[in-house]
């Protein structure tokens, strides 16, 4: 029998995804576009796209729902599929290879009543790190049959950015080895080539997942607006002193 066999298996989910990985919609790119230039026409230098407001731009462009989530897995909802989103700071965002993504805090001492970590076989505590995040997906993936993380890579200024998806997945323990560095935290690595996934921190449980970026993502280069000062907006706006009341 030929091993290598992919049958085409009949599923109870009839959900599909609103898109393909990486296919965004047509309008997605000009939608991005738009709340870039917003963001940096009314914020000028001090201009910042961070965590929440990724999550919420992001809904916005594909017509999603936005809700901020305990875990980080599944902020944004589409129709039976979820993301988590992330940004990252890269001078070029065009042709990074890697990136680095904190993806939640796995404490073991939260969830296994660990104590003295540092007397732990490495072995045993990465697989106890990796069972908290697999945990944590198989809950999400009960009410989402697909989810996803999507990733803002930032240039400078806001200037240039990518976009590309990953989906959002368990990893078997045995796939990996696990050691401490010279910077006393954890490293797990693929057993096949010894690559670098997984960084988790002792202190604070910050666990850090290396995603190789794909090459078929969303490149953009915004053209930058003279940003609006305080006086144009409240001008536009025809603001005058009887829009502030003066509660006693």
């Amino acid at each position: 029998m030929n091993n290598n066999l992919h049958p085409r298996l009949r599923t109870a989910d009839k959900t599909q995804p609103l898109y393909r990985l990486n296919h965004f919609p047509e309008t997605f790119p000009y939608a991005l576009g738009r709340e870039l230039i917003y963001l940096l026409a009314t914020r000028g230098e001090s201009a910042r796209l961070e965590g929440a407001d990724w999550e919420e731009i992001f809904a916005r462009c594909i017509g999603a729902q936005w809700a901020p989530s305990n875990v980080g897995l599944d902020d944004i909802t589409h129709q039976g599929m979820a993301r988590g989103a992330k940004t990252v700071k890269n001078k070029k965002p065009f042709a990074a290879k890697s990136v680095r993504l904190v993806s939640g805090r796995n404490s073991t001492i939260y969830s296994f009543g660990d104590d003295d970590i540092r007397t732990q076989n490495p072995e045993e505590l990465g697989e106890k790190i990796l069972s908290i995040w697999n945990q944590h997906v198989a809950d999400v993936r009960k009410k989402f049959p697909t989810l996803r993380t999507v990733v803002l890579l930032k240039g400078d200024g806001l200037a240039e950015v990518s976009v590309f998806e990953t989906e959002t997945i368990f990893y078997q323990k045995e796939n990996y080895i696990w050691q401490w560095n010279d910077n006393d935290n954890l490293e797990g690595l693929l057993n096949e080539n010894n690559r670098h996934v997984f960084t988790w921190q002792p202190h604070g449980s910050q666990f850090t997942i290396i995603e190789e970026v794909p090459t078929e993502r969303l490149k953009l280069r915004i053209r930058k607006p003279e940003a609006l000062n305080q006086e144009q907006v409240l001008n536009t706006l025809k603001v005058d002193d009887s829009w502030i009341e003066i509660v006693r």
